[in-house]
C-alpha cells in the first residue's frame, strides 16, 4: 500500500468480508477515469489465505477509495452511501443499470450494489426541480420522486408543471 502521507486526509474506508478485490475490479468497469492504485497482500499474519489481498487504494473519477478483507464481522448498511451527481438522463440511466446489477432498488434514486454497498444516483436537475421557488410545484415534484426507484428527469419536470 502507497504511503499514507501521499493520500488525501480523508479517504472513505470500505471494510469487506473477503471480496474486496473483486468489489474494486468492478467498481472500476463501471466509472470512467478509474485506477487501482496499491495493494496490500496478507502475509499469513492476518485472516484469510496468505498471499490475498488484504487492502486495495482505488480511484473513482478522482475520489480515493481503500478496501479491506476484513472478514463476515461488519457489512455495509444505508446509513452511509455515495452520491453519484448525473448530467444527464443517460447518466442516470447507465450507473442505475450498472450498480443494480445483481444488487437491489430502493426508492428516490437509492440503491444497493452486489456488495451490499449503497449509492444515490441523483440528477443535476433535481435541485433545480424542487427548489423552483413555487412551494406548490416543487412539492408536487417530490411527491412524484417519491413514488420513483430510478430517477425519471422528464417525469418529475411534468409534475413539476
Amino acid at each position: 500500500m502507497s504511503d499514507l502521507q501521499s493520500q488525501p486526509r480523508i479517504t472513505p474506508f470500505l471494510w469487506f468480508d473477503q471480496n474486496a478485490e473483486e468489489a474494486v475490479d468492478f467498481y472500476l468497469t463501471v466509472f470512467k477515469n478509474s485506477r487501482r492504485l496499491s495493494e496490500l497482500r496478507n502475509t499469513g499474519d492476518a485472516p484469510g489465505p496468505k498471499g490475498s489481498v488484504l487492502v486495495v487504494s482505488f480511484e473513482l473519477d478522482g475520489q480515493k477509495f481503500t478496501a479491506l478483507n476484513g472478514g463476515p464481522m461488519f457489512h455495509f448498511n444505508e446509513s452511509i452511501s455515495f452520491v453519484v451527481r448525473c448530467d444527464s438522463q443517460d447518466e442516470v440511466d447507465y450507473y442505475w443499470s450498472k450498480l443494480t446489477a445483481g444488487g437491489s432498488e430502493s426508492q428516490c434514486g437509492w440503491l444497493k450494489d452486489k456488495f451490499g454497498l449503497s449509492w444515490q444516483i441523483v440528477p443535476v436537475q433535481l435541485t433545480r426541480i424542487l427548489t423552483a421557488g413555487d412551494p406548490v410545484r416543487a412539492k408536487r415534484a417530490f411527491d412524484a420522486m417519491m413514488g420513483m426507484k430510478r430517477i425519471d428527469i422528464a417525469t418529475l419536470e411534468r409534475a413539476a408543471g
